[in-house]
Order: C-alpha cells, then structure tokens, then sequence
C-alpha cells in the first residue's frame, strides 16, 4: 500500500511552497525540505549532515558552499553534498530561489558550524 501526505500536512506555505517532510514515519528513508528564498544572500548557514544532502534548484540561482568548493548553479542543477561535508548556500539572485532539498535519512539530523 503506498502512503500518501496532503500538501496541507507538511507544507507549512501552501502558496510559497515551502515545508518539510521526515520520512521514516512514512516508510521512507529520505527526508524533504521545500526552500523559498526571496532575497539575494539569504540562505542556511554552514552546517554537515552524516549523510548526503541532494539539491534540486526549482527556480533562481544560489551560491553553494559545498567544502572548499563555491559553485554558481541554476534551474535545474543538481548538486550533492556527500556525508560528513560542510555546506551551505544563498539565493545569488535577482529573484526568488526555490530549492528541493533531499536528505538521504528518514528523519533530519543536523550540526551547526555557524
């Protein structure tokens, strides 16, 4: 049987589109987070996961801070952090940035460097 969560259960912005979903109460072992960052260098600060990180940018461009790489990405990038790896990163603007952010874990587990 598969498992279905209404947009209204985890999507504390319907219209912005963002929330955040941990799947091991679902059966899954990945965690979602849904970003909408409206102004140009707004963004998470470093921080490490001791599993990957998948970014899909939904709409905009962001400045990522993956280790000691910066990386420029837009619509339709992809990016990974592997385990362990510092990351962080901020809407490069003009406009809003939509991020869908994949954790490879079915509950958040989080370490703050900054």
């Amino acid at each position: 049987m598969s498992a279905v969560t209404k947009a209204e259960d985890w999507l504390t912005d319907l219209a912005g589109f963002q929330g955040e979903w941990q799947g091991t109460a679902h059966g899954a072992g990945i965690c979602v987070i849904a970003n909408r960052i409206d102004g140009p260098g707004s963004g998470p600060r470093l921080h490490k996961h001791p599993y990957p990180e998948v970014f899909v940018i939904r709409r905009g461009s962001a400045l990522f801070t993956i280790g000691s790489e910066k990386i420029e990405a837009g619509e339709g990038s992809i990016l990974v952090a592997p385990a362990g790896t510092p990351h962080k990163f901020e809407n490069s603007g003009p406009g809003p940035l939509e991020t869908i952010d994949i954790h490879q874990n079915g509950s958040f587990v989080t370490e703050w460097l900054e």
